[in-house]
């Protein structure tokens, strides 16, 4: 079973995601911040991460930039999540370690999507 982390400062934008994750067969948690996040993350078990990008404490890139530093973060998906992007965005994101962009509101099919199967690993 897949386990995803979906990061987001606003507990709404947290709401959707899980429950399709959840319904999915997915083991959905969540974290309102990039400290937690990141704790999470180190701890261990996550598969994949839905990433906000604009987020008070610590961006959603940077976020991203720590995981991939720690050992075993090129194994885990990063899928950013954001309202404020255009398609030309997309490959900074790429470029900045992201494996996926999801704008918001997301769909079930685009988050199934870029969840690239729901096999850990997958």
């Amino acid at each position: 079973m897949m386990k995803v982390l979906v990061v987001d400062d606003n507990p709404i934008n947290r709401l959707l995601p899980i429950a399709w994750l959840k319904r999915l067969g997915c083991e959905a948690e969540e974290s309102a911040g990039g400290a937690d996040a990141l704790a999470k993350l180190a701890a261990g078990g996550i598969d994949a991460v839905l990433l906000d990008l604009s987020m008070p404490e610590i961006s959603g890139t940077e976020i991203c930039r720590r995981v991939r530093a720690m050992p075993g973060g090129g194994k885990i998906r990063i899928i950013a999540y954001t309202a404020h992007a255009v398609p030309e965005a997309f490959e900074e994101f790429r470029s900045a370690g992201f494996d996926d962009v999801l704008i918001k509101p997301v769909t079930r099919d685009a988050l199934l999507g870029a969840l690239g199967g729901l096999e850990p690993g997958g």
